[in-house]
């Protein structure tokens, strides 16, 4: 359908793309990689005709239907979403206008035996066959499934497209083209605007899709579950492989060694011929000789290396103080915006050190619930933080906050206090702002740079509970995995909502699921829980959950005099837990620097690690039954 033949491109004196053979098939489900800058969205707009080619030609196939999703766009219309979709199909919309207007005409005509009247007919027969044809009268009830898919209720539409946010809206133009069924869907970052399980529904629907799609995305698990081609854009070139994306890196990463290993040896034989014709060129015996290496260097095909995209995030939270067992507890907490309900009747306790994903699909109360636990919004119920507790917060709309007048470094160095002041450029530095790019103004930073930039600010403080809304937004797929190593390895206690499923699946140790104005914890991986949400394996509608089964209890109300002795209990066994990390790390430390006579410090230290386990355990049964 799609053809380059000898296809380059250039960009202000640069060539993007050098003499590029390329062809896509109905069958090609495509992920386009490369780095920043590369030229992927370029490469869509030359298939919309947006660009020409300089050199070589773009071809495609006559009657192709070819429909483009931006990564932006704005809409202004104001009609109500259901309409909006269903007109979205020119060729349809005006299908229809023309019935309307024939079968008017045959409703108020009387010449029923002229040549025109029976042209109408047969003009009718013709437009009819056409319109079934091409799904005409299933086109509304395909809109409402891919609406209801992209996570709109019934209600939402019959409202009108200004009542939505931006984002919404995104999800609304996607529609558009997926009921127009495309020979050719190009989507750039398509799940941006959506939740987890709107980006499963659109996984699957683009998996069955019976058209060729070509999709650029930060997402790992979208592109794999999807894809079947995968085409990197590096040094002007093309690099195409029949696989989906992870298949793609492992066989790049094995032609990146082998390429650097040719271009090795190919530098060691132009080292050894110049050093030959230098030595040999001014000797009229051997004059020839160096002439002959002087022409087989010129007649070489000089291997180039390809670039290596290593522009990822290099950091490490630092280690936070230590918090009490106990994070926070929420006590029949609930939020509504006047007669919407967002939260009711929520109880759990947060624990120290544990890695949260809090999952629900847009419009649940995610966002409102972080604003809850970090003071953001008024609420009912009661939110105690635990002993010590430090928070990072992390906001949706973080990068909205920073000072678009103020320079990179203006932007870290104006919270950056005591000695943290000495390392801001290194610190810069490890969220690739080096060199002239700290004197860059916030108002120019590209999406992803005000993230990394957002994200450098929560180092300046050693916080022990990182609340983070979406921080993967915008950031590359090495940078995402580069972040989720730190939020791993940090020994405090997060909480992080994101729709990218292989970020959290490979971080959180539980779930966090906002339905139905209530939260269920579940203790599964998050692909484990989706899996198990598709399938229908447990009720999702219950309020407050505890346990470690994925069959939900409903928290019921606890005797308020049992609940106090627990307390108690627990801040006692607190108490002996820290004493016995104390003397067990006193002891060890003597081990360390050989400061003790006898050896029966080994077993003192064995009996202290014992006890420390039995108060472990003792502290979780306690916890359990205060969320019970």
């Amino acid at each position: 359908m799609i053809s380059t033949t000898n296809l380059s491109l250039f960009f202000g004196g640069q060539e993007l793309y050098s003499k590029i053979n390329l062809s896509i098939t109905k069958q090609d489900k495509i992920g386009l990689t490369g780095k920043n800058g590369a030229g992927k969205s370029t490469f869509l707009k030359l298939i919309l005709g947006m660009y020409k080619p300089d050199e070589g030609s773009l071809s495609v196939a006559k009657g192709t239907k070819i429909c483009y999703l931006p990564q932006e766009i704005i809409s202004r219309s104001n009609a109500k979403i259901i309409d909006e979709v269903c007109n979205s199909n020119e060729d349809l919309t005006k299908i229809s206008d023309r019935l309307e207007d024939i079968n008017h005409q045959l409703a108020t005509r009387e010449d029923y035996e002229s040549d025109s009247y029976l042209g109408l007919l047969d003009e009718l027969a013709d437009l009819n066959d056409k319109f079934n044809l091409q799904g005409g009268h299933e086109v509304r009830e395909q809109a409402e499934v891919v609406l209801k898919g992209l996570g709109f209720s019934p209600t939402d539409l019959e409202r009108p497209m200004t009542e939505f946010s931006g984002g919404w809206q995104m999800r609304v133009e996607l529609a558009k083209l997926l009921v127009q069924n495309p020979d050719v869907l190009l989507l750039d970052e398509p799940t941006n605007h959506l939740d987890i399980e709107s980006i499963e529904w659109l996984e699957e629907y683009l998996r069955k899709y019976s058209g060729a799609i070509i999709l650029i995305s930060h997402d790992r698990s979208f592109l794999d579950g999807i894809t079947n081609r995968t085409i990197e854009i590096n040094n002007r070139k093309f690099y195409d492989y029949n696989c989906n994306f992870s298949n793609y890196q492992v066989r790049r990463e094995e032609e990146m060694i082998q390429q650097l290993q040719a271009y090795n040896n190919q530098q060691r034989e132009i080292a050894q011929a110049e050093r030959l014709i230098n030595k040999f060129r001014a000797k009229s015996s051997k004059a020839s000789f160096a002439q002959s290496l002087i022409k087989k260097l010129d007649k070489m095909d000089k291997i180039e290396l390809d670039e290596m995209d290593s522009s990822a995030l290099a950091f490490r939270f630092p280690e936070p103080k230590a918090s009490g067992k106990l994070v926070a507890e929420i006590e029949d907490v609930g939020k509504s915006f006047g007669d919407k309900v967002i939260l009711s009747d929520v109880r759990f306790n947060i624990g120290k050190g544990e890695k949260i994903a809090l999952i629900g699909k847009n419009g649940m109360g995610k966002s409102t619930f972080i604003k809850m636990l970090v003071g953001d919004t008024a609420y009912e119920g009661q939110i105690k933080l635990g002993h010590n507790v430090n928070i990072g917060y992390f906001a949706q709309d973080e990068t909205a906050k920073l000072d678009p007048q103020k320079t990179v470094f203006e932007t870290i160095d104006e919270v950056a206090v005591g000695e943290v002041r000495k390392g801001v450029r290194n610190i810069l530095g490890s969220f690739l702002f080096g060199g002239d790019d700290i004197d860059k103004k916030v108002s120019v930073l590209s999406g992803g740079e005000k993230t990394r930039l957002a994200l450098c600010k929560l180092l300046l403080e050693p916080y022990n509970f990182l609340i983070l809304d979406e921080p993967t937004n915008h950031l590359d797929i090495i940078s995402k995995e580069v972040l989720q190593e730190a939020l791993k390895e940090y020994s405090g206690t997060v909480l992080v909502v994101s729709h990218d499923r292989t970020f959290l699946d490979g971080l959180s140790d539980r779930i966090y699921y906002i339905k139905d104005k209530g939260i269920s914890i579940y203790f599964d991986s998050v692909n484990d829980f989706l899996k198990q949400l598709k399938d229908n394996k447990f009720n999702t509608n219950e309020k407050a959950v505890s346990g470690k089964k994925n069959k939900p209890v409903v928290a019921e109300k606890v005797n308020q005099k049992e609940k106090r002795e627990l307390e108690n209990q627990l801040k006692k066994v607190e108490r002996k837990i820290e004493k016995l990390e104390s003397d067990i790390a006193v002891l060890q430390d003597k081990v360390a620097k050989g400061d003790y006579e006898s050896e029966n410090i080994f077993t003192e230290i064995d009996n202290l690690n014992a006890d420390l386990a039995s108060n472990m355990q003792e502290w979780e049964s306690v916890t359990e039954q205060l969320i019970e």
